[in-house]
């Protein structure tokens, strides 16, 4: 188990996550203190980086759960099918760097290499849910990232380590030593 933690540079919040990547899957629990909200996430994604679950609560607030397949059709807790998902892999939660984790890990691009996709975009704090464009390229494997929101003609360079995580997602977050 790994666990690391990171600042928004936007609000002054912090996100503390524990990561698990184990031979059937990878778990995360995460805690988000943003200056207006807070919010706790848990994720599970099978051995290949498919988001398969994801539950979202906001501190005295709404609540998200969500099932995949990972191969792109979603539920709702409810199990209603979510069609306006259909196709996405990943999952972006707004107030976290994690989720680029997801598609650099899942997506294995070769330097150079540019791949889209569609992602299930979710709001904070209002945990609001649609279907998102983005872009990876692989700039340094292993390295560095340019990451893509083609819906907003947004673009930023993400530095990652050996796991993926990222380290600086610059004006947003940037991951905390230990100590910090």
């Amino acid at each position: 188990m790994r666990e690391v933690s990171w600042t928004s540079l936007d609000d002054g919040g912090i996100e503390h996550l524990a990561l698990d990547i184990r031979d059937d899957g990878v778990f995360v629990e995460s805690v988000v203190v943003a200056q207006h909200y807070g919010l706790h996430y848990r994720l599970r994604c099978d051995a290949k980086w498919h988001v398969r679950y994801a539950y979202l609560k906001t501190m005295g607030g709404a609540t998200l759960e969500l099932h995949a397949d990972g191969d792109g059709t979603w539920r709702d807790g409810h199990g209603l099918h979510l069609g306006m998902l259909d196709g996405c892999i990943d999952i972006d939660i707004m107030a976290t760097p994690f989720t680029n984790t997801l598609p650099i890990r899942r997506l294995t691009l070769a330097e150079g290499e540019r791949r889209t996709l569609s992602a299930a975009y979710i709001a904070t704090p209002d945990l609001r849910i649609a279907r998102f464009e983005q872009a990876y390229t692989c700039i340094e494997l292993d390295r560095e990232y340019r990451y893509e929101g083609l819906t907003t003609n947004f673009a930023a360079h993400l530095s990652v380590d050996d796991d993926g995580l990222v380290i600086d997602y610059p004006a947003y977050f940037r991951r905390l030593r230990r100590g910090e």
